[in-house]
């Protein structure tokens, strides 16, 4: 998958755009993520994704590369951001490690 691949009208790719740069939007999206996530329209597996940090299958979906490595920090924050981060964990588990093991789940 490539930014070529991106849905420009994937609801995800909107929500993470501009919650990412918004305080009052990232404090509401960890404290209710599926009401920020029914404002922007996402759909069940969009949501379902979201929530499991399934960053492969938002991927698959159409989200912009760039957005899935912020979808990690609205989750796990960003302020401790090192090569050993949360943030960078779940992203490595959800996609670098899927995608060497074939793109299987787990």
């Amino acid at each position: 998958m490539s930014i070529l691949d991106t849905d420009r009208t994937l609801p995800t790719n909107r929500m993470i755009f501009e919650v990412r740069r918004d305080m009052a939007l990232i404090q509401r999206f960890r404290q209710n993520p599926d009401q920020v996530m029914e404002e922007y329209g996402l759909s069940a597996k969009e949501k379902e994704a979201v929530k499991a940090l399934d960053l492969l299958t938002l991927q698959q979906m159409g989200a912009h590369p760039y957005f899935l490595p912020q979808l990690t920090r609205l989750f796990h924050g960003s302020a401790d951001n090192h090569n050993a981060s949360a943030a960078l964990e779940a992203f490595y588990r959800s996609i670098v490690a899927r995608e060497r093991a074939g793109g299987r789940n787990g």
